[in-house]
């Protein structure tokens, strides 16, 4: 039995090996772009709590989450399409002269996602 037990351990340390590195965004633009966008949304939280602790009206703040979720859910899929952008470049080889297209589709791309909420 100890013999099957190690077998199993080796097993999944060749499973988590096998793993692929994590993706981060390397497009400094993009990044920036990311940041100040969750730095907008952190401020329309404060401004939501702000809003509680002053007894504002329930649909006022309610407005307010409202909007803090479609800022968040715009960030989500900013980081998504950079994220789609960054590894289809990487593993298309996608030659230089092409990159505008590829850029341009996939804006529309984004576009048409985000008209689905």
């Amino acid at each position: 039995m100890p013999a099957k037990a190690a077998s199993k351990k080796t097993t999944s340390k060749t499973a988590a090996a096998k793993k692929a590195a994590p993706v981060v965004i390397t497009n400094a633009q993009a990044r920036t772009d990311l940041l100040n966008r969750l730095k907008r949304a952190e401020g329309q939280l404060r401004g939501i709590q702000r809003m509680i602790e002053d007894g504002e009206d329930c649909l006022k703040i309610g407005q307010q989450f409202s909007a803090v979720r479609k800022a968040l859910d715009s960030s989500y899929m900013r980081m998504t399409m950079c994220f789609l952008t960054q590894e289809l470049q990487e593993r298309l080889h996608v030659p230089v002269e092409d990159t505008q297209e590829l850029g341009a589709m996939l804006q529309d791309m984004e576009t048409l996602l985000t008209r689905l909420n």
